[in-house]
């Protein structure tokens, strides 16, 4: 597992956390998604054969947010 973390500036609320947890959450080979509000930060956790770190800041950015990522 890999663990990555999507710097989301334009997250704000509890719904744009929901949001992204679902949506990410749901993408194949993602085993975990943390979003923190305060530091506008979603930590994914994913298996690096089956999902892929484009894919899922593709996810991100289709939802309207804007993504920079930092691998962990």
């Amino acid at each position: 597992m890999i663990k990555t973390e999507f710097k989301v500036e334009s997250m704000s609320c509890g719904h744009c956390a929901k949001a992204i947890t679902e949506a990410v959450g749901a993408l194949p080979g993602v085993a975990n998604v943390a979003v923190d509000l305060a530091t506008k930060s979603v930590m994914v956790e994913y298996d690096p054969n089956e999902a892929d770190m484009d894919k899922i800041k593709a996810e991100i950015e289709e939802m309207g947010y804007n993504v920079c990522t930092d691998s962990v």
